[in-house]
């Protein structure tokens, strides 16, 4: 019996003991006056949170250097013996092709990364910074377009006949179908081939921009460079159609393109 009273009698002293406070650690209290004064600082001023965040390096774009993943390590082919062809690393340059082309303003109507992807052809570090090719073949499309609606325009037929008929006959003749005949495949591609669109390309200055690794160094010709730079033309109409929309595209076209080309009004000059 005396067992459960002693018991009850010591709950009831560990309950009435005071209770000790336990000693803090000096380390414990630097940590939270060093907490205390940082979240001070932060509410009071963010500047050098800010400029640590303007110090991080952002990674250069692809068009710019080879991505890093596509990279071997080691040299798989065979340096060419051939000549060395340099390739434009200035965007001034650039830009100066560009109002050429476009007008004053032209370097503005297009974004720094489709700038360079549109001089860039496949054989251009193996296409590891982009190439041009679909680009290519939208501008194609839409001068190819524009290309037919202006031969449409023809004010006079080539189709007249040469004398009068002995029996007196007159073909049919309408304002409005008098250049059908002019629309032909081989009349179109008269217009739009790559040697005749390569000549424009060298008004502009596009060959001293254009970025790609001619198999021949000491002959571009025999490399491909009038397909190339006529693949580069259309390249760039097809940027300003994605960028800038059809109008823009369209009046380029007409422009800079048809109209040095005899298709059109006389050519309108730049702003």
């Amino acid at each position: 019996m005396a067992t459960p009273s002693i018991s009850s009698a010591r709950i009831l002293l560990e309950a009435l003991r005071p209770v000790r406070t336990r000693p803090s650690c000096q380390c414990l209290r630097l940590e939270a006056t060093r907490q205390r004064t940082s979240q001070q600082r932060r509410n009071v001023s963010t500047a050098t949170t800010q400029f640590s965040e303007m110090e991080v390096d952002t990674p250069a774009p692809r068009w710019a250097q080879t991505p890093p993943a596509m990279k071997a390590p080691f040299p798989v082919k065979q340096r060419s013996v051939g000549g060395r062809h340099d390739v434009n690393k200035d965007p001034r340059r650039l830009d100066e092709m560009y109002s050429r082309f476009l007008g004053r303003d032209g370097p503005k109507l297009l974004s720094e990364e489709s700038k360079w992807l549109a001089v860039t052809h496949k054989s251009f570090d193996h296409g590891r910074r982009g190439f041009n090719d679909r680009l290519a073949y939208l501008g194609k499309r839409i001068v190819e377009l524009q290309t037919s609606l202006g031969l449409l325009s023809v004010s006079e037929s080539s189709s007249t006949i040469a004398g009068d008929d002995i029996y007196g006959r007159e073909p049919f003749s309408h304002p409005a179908v008098d250049a059908v005949e002019c629309l032909s495949e081989e009349t179109r591609a008269s217009f739009t081939h790559h040697k005749r669109i390569s000549k424009i390309a060298e008004q502009y200055g596009l060959p001293a921009v254009m970025r790609w690794v001619p198999k021949n160094p000491d002959s571009l010709v025999a490399s491909g460079a009038d397909m190339v730079y006529a693949q580069a033309i259309f390249a760039i109409i097809g940027a300003l159609s994605l960028e800038q929309g059809g109008a823009v595209a369209n009046k380029i076209t007409k422009e800079r393109i048809l109209q040095p080309l005899g298709i059109g009004a006389p050519r309108v000059q730049g702003p």
